[in-house]
């Protein structure tokens, strides 16, 4: 097939150019090919065969250099500027090779005979430049697509692990001091949380999938709930609800931790905490509130409240709400996933 294509196949290029040409003018003039001198024909035949080898070999070439553009990026301005190479080739062999062999048989280079020339070759190559390349295009195209959604995937998984890492020293320094403050009063107790807080390294340095049961999540969150209790005040009034139906929708974890911790550092003024998840047909309703001391009332932009914003527009892009607001030394955050 590379033999047709390569040695054959501009021959037929030409033929046909010849056929085309030699059919219009002659159905133009009146004239018929088969009256002329054999020799004035095969002039013809060999100069149109010449500028055929010579037009595919230039189209190859011209091909082989935009192949390397193409797998860098293609758009539309690669292709027109492609086409008008393809143009810019065609008529410089045509009128280079052929105009001069018509000048100088027959009865000279007519207007017709030059417009003929100019568009018949130009014509029939880019419908030749159509068909071979198309696919070419296609293909680059698609190449290019699954090369930027690479690029772009790559990208966010890059941005989630330095999130994950911007968040795990955070949990590390508040569990840690948790644990600090208890050893001074009851070794035995500091045993336990050790402990409880070694489940807590494990569901996020181990056990993590790229999504996990919301029952699990919500089993670590009912941990790190007993863990914090232990350093709170004993004016703490805290309710917790956590829906029943809640238990094998899959989630990202670690999403909902950063509200309960932000509410453990900042509850005050009456202690009240209260920390709820819910389920609304195809939703997760996370939500919690925590009152804060008087006078105090202010934007709070720690990193783990940024963190958990950029994290919930890379993994729930267009399918969640992130809502806080503070009133009545009041602060109200709330998540609604659809999954």
């Amino acid at each position: 097939m590379r033999i047709f294509w390569k040695y054959l196949f501009p021959g037929l290029f030409a033929l046909l150019t010849y056929c085309t040409i030699r059919i219009i003018n002659d159905t133009v003039s009146g004239f018929r090919i088969w009256k002329r001198d054999w020799m004035t024909n095969t002039i013809e035949i060999s100069f149109c065969l010449l500028s055929g080898y010579l037009i595919m070999y230039a189209m190859r070439w011209l091909f082989g250099q935009f192949d390397k553009k193409l797998q860098q990026s293609i758009n539309y301005k690669t292709v027109l500027y492609e086409l008008l190479w393809v143009f810019v080739l065609t008529e410089l062999i045509v009128h280079a090779v052929i105009t001069p062999m018509v000048a100088l048989t027959d009865d000279g280079l007519s207007w017709g005979d030059f417009a003929v020339i100019t568009i018949i070759p130009l014509m029939l190559n880019l419908i030749y430049y159509a068909v071979v390349r198309s696919n070419r295009l296609l293909q680059a195209y698609v190449n290019n697509k699954l090369q930027l959604e690479k690029l772009t995937n790559d990208h966010l998984q890059t941005e989630l692990k330095f999130l994950k890492a911007q968040y795990h020293p955070h949990f590390l320094f508040n569990a840690l001091n948790t644990v600090y403050f208890q050893m001074d009063e009851n070794v035995e107790e500091a045993k336990k949380s050790i402990e409880k807080f070694s489940e807590l390294l494990r569901y996020q340095l181990y056990d993590q999938q790229q999504t996990v049961a919301v029952s699990s999540e919500l089993n670590y969150l009912q941990n790190f709930i007993e863990l914090q209790k232990i350093r709170s005040s004993e004016k703490l009034k805290l309710q917790v609800h956590f829906d029943p139906s809640l238990n094998g929708q899959q989630v990202y974890p670690l999403l909902f931790l950063p509200l309960v911790e932000n509410a453990f550092k900042y509850v005050g003024g009456d202690y009240q905490l209260s920390i709820a998840a819910n389920t609304n047909g195809h939703q997760i309703i996370f939500s919690v509130e925590n009152s804060v001391p008087e006078g105090m009332i202010k934007k709070r932009k720690g990193i783990g409240l940024e963190n958990l914003k950029r994290r919930l527009e890379l993994l729930y892009p267009g399918k969640h709400q992130f809502e806080t607001e503070e009133k009545e030394n009041r602060f109200y955050a709330r998540i609604e996933l659809t999954l």
